[in-house]
């Protein structure tokens, strides 16, 4: 399986097996005959009976043999049977069960389990150095594959986590530079999205379902923090500054529309230029404006 964001792929083997249902015998049937024959077993030792001795203690073993096959399935866990090696199945329905007393039945959880990832240090697509960490939400969907693809199927998942968070962190902006561009601290369901499909895709082979992952942390890196920030408020101020341009320009052309719509005065182009020019200092000024009584003519 092929899997990445960008150039970067990661090459996964196929899973050695997947999971089968395992059928069982009820675990009252077993405890019942097992708890019969030490009972039996039990009674013919006390006969003093050297062969009855004899066959009461080969029953008496036969019966621990055959209680050792009794097999209790809580909720949210399952059990996964092999036989000298051969995996036989899994067995997912709660309540006592009875199977060979020689298989080997693995205890793995099935409920859903969270990890977080430590702060990582990783350089965002424009080299900058950002800090992030993530919280991953899953769960084993497959138990043969938990158990024989991977030797830990909890550290599976949290390193390939951590691989996923720095790829995704790797291949996004901090901010963006150009209209359109993803980055991460502007598009977080984005790129929520493409790491929960990412981390999926590495933890398949595992058996392993991501029901969600979030980012939990996203910052600058403590060493370019202050210069960032000195850049995002230069951007605002530069940004406001376009913004009240633009508004008072459109104010400036209602006003003259207005006047002429009304006849209200007549302007030529130099005294419609001073207007434009006084109206733009005044509401572009970040200080109160001191009017200037004109006593002349509009020309003096």
């Amino acid at each position: 399986m092929t899997t990445g964001i960008g150039s970067a792929q990661a090459d996964m083997p196929e899973a050695p097996v997947v999971e089968s249902g395992l059928g069982s015998a009820p675990g009252w049937m077993g405890l019942a005959g097992g708890l019969a024959g030490l009972a039996a077993g039990g009674a013919l030792e006390s006969t003093g009976t050297g062969a009855l001795i004899a066959v009461g203690v080969v029953l008496m073993l036969a019966s621990v043999i055959t209680l050792f096959g009794l097999t209790a399935v809580a909720p949210g866990q399952a059990r996964v049977v092999s036989l000298f090696g051969r995996y036989l199945g899994t067995m997912r329905t709660t309540g006592l069960h009875w199977v060979n007393p020689f298989t080997r039945r693995r205890r793995i959880s099935t409920r859903v389990r969270n990890h977080e990832t430590a702060t990582l240090k990783v350089n965002d697509a424009d080299g900058n150095p950002v800090e992030i960490a993530a919280v991953v939400v899953w769960r084993v969907e497959d138990t043969a594959k938990a158990v024989y693809a991977v030797d830990d199927v909890t550290a599976f998942v949290a390193i390939q986590t951590e691989t996923a968070v720095r790829h995704t962190a790797a291949n996004y902006p901090y901010d963006a530079r150009t209209e359109g561009q993803l980055s991460l601290r502007e598009h977080a369901d984005e790129i929520t999205g493409k790491l929960s499909a990412e981390i999926a895709e590495r933890v398949t082979l595992a058996g392993i379902d991501i029901v969600e992952s979030r980012i939990t942390r996203l910052s600058y890196a403590p060493e370019i923090a202050q210069a960032m920030l000195r850049r995002q408020q230069a951007d605002a101020v530069v940004a406001a500054r376009q913004r009240l341009v633009q508004g008072a320009v459109g104010m400036v052309r209602e006003a003259l529309e207005s006047l002429d719509d009304q006849d209200i005065v007549e302007l030529d182009e130099e005294r419609k230029a001073a207007m434009v020019s006084n109206l733009l200092v005044v509401l572009c000024s970040e200080h109160s404006t001191q009017p200037v009584v004109n006593t002349g003519t509009l020309y003096q």
